[in-house]
């Protein structure tokens, strides 16, 4: 085992607007995969040049070695699908907290040297990286590890054996996947490119433990970046798919307010505070609808208010805190002080002190459109049922920090059995389908051996 630390290299990248889409439907598959690792367009838009796969622009001879590689992956399925299973449970009944992620990565690490590869981990303890292929520029594929601070209530006999602390977002099922491919592709005698498994920690928590690895030089001699992200709105077996912003930058606003307080009877010899609050409430919110472009998918929300306590008595203290979401990265930059702005024009007629804390988050996961046709690729790979659209999703995810380095595409993997409710995400009764593990083998490992 090896440590790693480097500094971060960041640099400002150039987002552009997110698509519309709709849920679950079906992409034609007639999409062609326009760009190889070098950036160069292949193929056309009205069909593939001679020679080429439909969906991969691979020249004949490289087809029949991918399809020799994809029917060694599914032999090495057969034959691992039940410790693929075991890997997600055991990390499932041991689940880790962002930033004590230590045991999960002990145990991905150790299953790692046994197939003779060198992974490393960070200084802290948590998090790693492994190197697998030749050198050159790399392909990374991503999986976050950490749980989350929640009761796990599934019944099942592989839950959570930490109170308070369960896998309600599917983190598990992420590593598990990406240890699966790294494995698969240990066992094949060459790769057509290098490939970077990032194993990275604390996802949950802001801004993400994505920072982390990058300054650790996780993207370093990296082109591109991938990841698959469980979504239990698509049945199993089916992977969703955009260009452009598929989540939102999340930022958290915390309004302190602070007044003389006073009799109700008597309001105009005070600062009345709930009449203040009351006016952020409504007004921040509706200025930030006017001032913005509603394309952009920008809403602010409050999610709790405190003030007071009698009903005859303006209090003297009060608390507002919220979020703000946006699908746009250049509209991202804008709205600090824009809700600076707009706080100060609202309060100063009242007279209430107040303090705003405003907390960034993390950027939208824009996806690059070479990228998502590399994963469209990948994923029909599957079969034409597999690919769907997938709408752009309000949350947050630090894998944004990524393609502030280097362009990349998320995809959304169903984990719904078809029967039953559809249990959603950072939810206490939250469980997938096992089949779906075996379904992101199959995707990142195509996107391995797809690639040009």
């Amino acid at each position: 085992m090896s440590t790693i630390g480097r500094s971060p290299a960041g640099r400002e990248d150039d987002a552009a607007e997110g698509d519309s889409a709709g849920t679950g439907t079906p992409i034609s598959a007639s999409r062609q995969t326009t760009t190889g690792l070098s950036g160069r367009t292949s193929g056309s838009a009205a069909g593939p040049e001679a020679g080429t796969c439909r969906h991969t622009g691979l020249a004949t001879g490289r087809q029949t070695e991918v399809a020799a590689d994809q029917a060694a992956v599914e032999s090495w399925l057969r034959e691992h699908g039940d410790d693929l299973i075991g890997w997600r449970r055991h990390i499932h009944a041991n689940p880790e907290l962002s930033r004590a992620e230590h045991a999960t990565t002990e145990f991905v690490e150790s299953w790692l040297v046994k197939a003779d590869l060198e992974p490393r981990i960070l200084p802290t303890g948590n998090g790693l990286i492994c190197d697998i292929g030749p050198s050159g520029p790399r392909l990374a594929l991503r999986a976050d590890m950490d749980a989350l601070p929640l009761q796990e209530y599934t019944g099942r006999p592989f839950a959570s054996t930490v109170p308070g602390v369960s896998h309600a977002c599917g983190h598990d099922a992420h590593t598990a996947i990406l240890l699966g491919t790294a494995l698969a592709l240990a066992e094949l005698d060459e790769l057509p490119v290098g490939v970077r498994l990032v194993f990275q920690h604390a996802e949950e928590v802001m801004p993400g433990g994505a920072i982390d690895m990058v300054a650790a030089g996780a993207m370093d001699d990296v082109s591109r970046v991938f990841a698959l992200h469980c979504d239990p709105r698509l049945e199993v077996g089916r992977i969703g798919v955009r260009v452009g912003a598929i989540t939102s930058a999340a930022d958290t606003v915390e309004l302190v307010l602070d007044s003389p307080g006073g009799h109700t009877s008597r309001p105009h010899l005070t600062s009345d505070l709930v009449y203040a609050i009351g006016t952020v409430i409504t007004g921040l919110p509706g200025l930030l609808s006017r001032r913005i472009d509603p394309r952009t998918s920008t809403v602010m929300v409050w999610g709790a208010v405190s003030a007071g306590k009698a009903p005859n008595a303006i209090p003297q203290t009060g608390m507002l805190t919220g979020t703000v979401r946006t699908g746009d990265h250049a509209t991202w930059s804008l709205l600090e002080p824009m809700v600076r702005e707009i706080v100060d024009g609202l309060l100063a007629p009242t007279g209430v002190r107040y303090q705003l804390n405003y907390k960034r988050g993390v950027p939208p996961v824009v996806n690059d459109e070479f990228c998502t046709r590399m994963f469209e690729d990948a994923i029909l790979g599957l079969g034409p049922d597999a690919l769907s659209d997938t709408p752009q999703s309000g949350g947050g995810e630090d894998f944004s920090w990524y393609l502030e380095e280097v362009p990349g595409a998320m995809a959304r993997l169903g984990v719904w059995s078809g029967e039953g409710p559809q249990l959603d995400i950072h939810q206490p009764t939250f469980d997938i389908d096992e089949r779906a593990l075996a379904a992101g083998v199959r995707v990142l490992t195509n996107l391995v051996l797809q690639a040009r």
